[in-house]
């Protein structure tokens, strides 16, 4: 797919898939580095595994800065790319919690909401194992309320505050390696995972520098290629790699 028809693609539906962006040992990598926090961070659920925890990992910012993600984010916000937040949202067999429907940039402290989500898949994510799921064209409405839900038990906690006819929503499916993207207005949630494997996926929140981070608390940022602006954002420095502290990676010898 060319750059063209990606953008155009995603301003009609709101987003839109890459194949076999990432090659088959890093997605290995970064399946191992999903087992490794989960081991080193017992306390942290599965779906909980936040940009906090991505300040001082190397392997994380090594990932998050891949220049074939990087191409991607360059061709939606341009050359100058800052990391807003990361989170890696992963889903047990037979147990795994939904994601209600909702509008990622409700949550998000950034001004203009001018931003970006790279959901790159670790595992395989099919509807049976509670793939993302989107509603096309909803990336043109205002920014919606959300409703507290107490009835079901989920990741958020919340859900837009209208209907949504689920009879639009598309189930992206992914191959490990492969990349949706997504606009932060688009409507989109996921369902449990009923399978009996696990469902593994990274999102990745890019912002152009000329977005400003107006809670420095809710972000991890990152500044990952091009120059920073004169907005007054600040960029943590580059985690460097400790034998003792970090997941050994390819290529950490670079990053000591």
């Amino acid at each position: 797919m060319t750059v063209t028809d990606s953008r155009a693609r995603y301003e009609r539906d709101g987003y839109v898939i890459f194949r076999e962006v990432l090659d088959p040992d890093l997605v290995a990598e970064a399946d191992r580095h999903v087992d490794w926090l989960l081991a080193r961070h017992p306390g942290i659920g599965p779906d909980q595994l936040d940009h906090h925890l991505a300040r001082d990992d190397p392997f994380w910012i090594r990932l998050v800065s891949d220049p074939r993600l990087l191409d991607i984010g360059e061709a939606f916000i341009g050359p100058d790319i800052a990391l807003f937040a990361t989170h890696y949202i992963c889903k047990p067999p037979h147990g795994g919690r939904p994601v209600l429907w909702h509008q990622d940039g409700a949550f998000w402290p950034l001004e203009p909401m001018t931003a970006i989500t790279l959901w790159l898949a670790v595992t395989g994510s099919d509807p049976r194992n509670g793939c993302l799921r989107v509603i096309p064209g909803t990336h043109t409405m205002d920014l919606q309320a959300m409703r507290e839900r107490s009835d079901v038990e989920s990741v958020l906690g919340r859900q837009i505050d209208h209907e949504v006819d689920e009879s639009h929503a598309v189930d992206l499916v992914l191959n490990p390696g492969d990349v949706s993207v997504h606009h932060p207005q688009i409507v989109h949630g996921s369902n449990g995972n009923t399978s009996e494997r696990w469902r593994r996926g990274l999102t990745i929140r890019y912002i152009p520098t000329s977005t400003r981070i107006t809670d420095p608390e809710a972000a991890s940022p990152f500044l990952l290629r091009g120059q920073p602006s004169d907005l007054g954002n600040s960029y943590l420095p580059r985690p460097r790699f400790r034998d003792d502290r970090h997941m050994a990676f390819s290529g950490n010898e670079n990053w000591r």
